[in-house]
């Protein structure tokens, strides 16, 4: 269930399913049956407040409050709206409930009952106003069900539509939307339960999403795993451009390269910094690049495959000539930090360079310095990240607690498993150095990005609290283990 459905391809999927011969009433009240099962399985019959919008998620509230006054809870529902006003299957369930209707207003709230907010669903597009918005607002420091999403929270982007309360449960059906993973989405949803209400898995055949959730299912079948005949050039050598002064970015990355399994890994450096990485990790090469085209001269032996430039190189004339030299030799690249910085200026001369082999790994300061208003700044996060991967031709990974990776043919994932904790300096280095390690190894661009944007992930959660970018590239055996061991 690792698929992220659209509000229009949610839409499709309750098209698809009644056309198969289920009935639209039928799904309704098996929504309200799943949303009930997870409510009595997490608190005891209390005072309940069941609001209830004008639209079909009005009508999955409606099955819910019937549902739990059958089950003995003490119910008020209340609907924004009037009852005349419901159509199709809303209405009918409607009709089923057996209680008074009141009048939708904050005052239901007094008395701090369980809310089920079941106002607004997935495909709000508007702002809250008025009373809608005084409903919602007043829900603050409530124990709150969602039906499919909070009440103000957009479906598709996770942002919040004027306003929205934060949920201790949110259940949705079939599949998730984006806006359940998205930040701030993911935040007020609380914990997320995807039930089961009879849509047929075979309409995704109709669908075709392009979004997921970034988990193993996606890529654990291309994991360049070593082979038992294989060797150390089989695997792959890797190549990272250090910088004179910040000598610490390319070291991390290089190890991280070969923790994710590259063969080799070289970091190649100014003559004067050659000491100091000689001095670094015993299983790096280090050379020192005498000359100004010597970086070109090293990228023509064929067997460095995969070369990251950014971390630490410094921004600048002299970083713009090695990202195009390693495109010149038509390697794999990841670019990176001071690599994307030095073309803010220059954007076009990059973008119109890259394809497919190349990974862009930017945070949000870099991503606008580099696409800028090409690709909407103000839409949402995987809009953003579509429109760059396709403009550049490259993969695109725009990093943070809900990290984006887009491929240009228009695949993407969310990434959900990365803690706080990894908000330090040099986690992106990193990063960039694992990415570097599979693409050597010769996984694609982008099964090599959500791979290494979910290990580590993995790895910080599994250091937790106090962890250093350092750290992170010794947690990889540990967690490419357990990867293994679940075949």
């Amino acid at each position: 269930m690792d698929e992220l459905l659209s509000v229009a391809e949610m839409y499709r999927a309750d098209q698809l399913a009644i056309a198969a011969g289920v009935p639209g009433p039928a799904l309704m009240e098996a929504a309200g049956a799943a949303v009930v099962r997870a409510v009595c399985e997490r608190w005891a019959p209390h005072p309940t407040a069941v609001l209830c919008g004008p639209g079909n998620n009005g009508g999955d509230g409606f099955v819910i409050a019937r549902l739990l006054l059958e089950a003995g809870w003490p119910v008020r529902l209340a609907l924004l709206g009037t009852r005349s006003a419901l159509a199709g299957d809303a209405a009918v369930a409607a009709e089923r409930w057996p209680g008074p209707i009141e009048a939708a207003d904050p005052y239901i709230l007094k008395g701090n009952p369980l809310v089920i907010d079941a106002l607004f669903g997935a495909g709000l597009s508007r702002t809250l106003d008025g009373l809608a918005r005084a409903i919602v607002e007043a829900m603050e420091g409530r124990t709150v069900v969602a039906v499919d999403v909070p009440s103000g929270l957009h479906g598709d982007s996770g942002r919040v539509l004027g306003a929205a309360p934060q949920a201790a449960l949110t259940v949705t059906f079939f599949r998730r939307k984006p806006g359940h993973v998205l930040l701030p989405g993911r935040t007020l949803c609380g914990e997320v339960v995807v039930a089961d209400i009879g849509i047929p898995e075979r309409v995704l055949d109709g669908i075709a999403p392009q979004t997921a959730v970034n988990e193993p299912s996606l890529w654990h079948h291309r994991f360049p795993w070593p082979a038992l005949d294989g060797h150390k050039y089989a695997r792959g050598h890797a190549v990272v451009l250090g910088g004179a002064r910040m000598t610490g970015a390319a070291r991390l990355a290089s190890v991280a390269a070969l923790r994710a399994g590259a063969g080799l890994v070289t970091i190649a450096c100014p003559p004067e910094a050659f000491p100091i990485y000689a001095a670094g990790c015993a299983s790096v090469i280090v050379d020192p690049l005498e000359e100004a085209d010597a970086f070109a001269r090293l990228l023509q032996d064929q067997r460095k495959n995969a070369v990251l430039i950014g971390p630490g190189a410094g921004r600048g004339a002299q970083t713009r000539a090695a990202v195009m030299a390693a495109l010149d030799a038509r390697k794999a690249c990841v670019l990176d930090a001071d690599a994307l910085t030095s073309f803010a200026e220059a954007a076009d001369e990059l973008l119109d360079r890259l394809d497919k082999r190349c990974v862009l790994t930017p945070h949000e300061g870099e991503f606008a310095r580099l696409f800028g208003d090409s690709v909407g700044m103000d839409g949402d996060k995987l809009s953003r990240v579509r429109a760059a991967a396709a403009r550049s031709g490259a993969v695109v990974v725009l990093k943070g607690a809900d990290t984006v990776v887009a491929a240009p043919d228009g695949r993407a994932v969310v990434n959900v498993n990365a803690p706080p904790d990894l908000a330090t300096a040099g986690t992106g280095d990193v990063l960039a150095g694992i990415v570097l390690g599979l693409l050597a190894q010769g996984m694609d661009g982008f099964e090599a990005a959500c791979t290494a944007v979910w290990l580590h992930g993995e790895a910080g959660r599994a250091l937790g609290p106090g962890l250093i970018s350092d750290d992170l590239a010794g947690a990889l055996p540990g967690v490419l283990k357990a990867l293994k061991a679940q075949g």
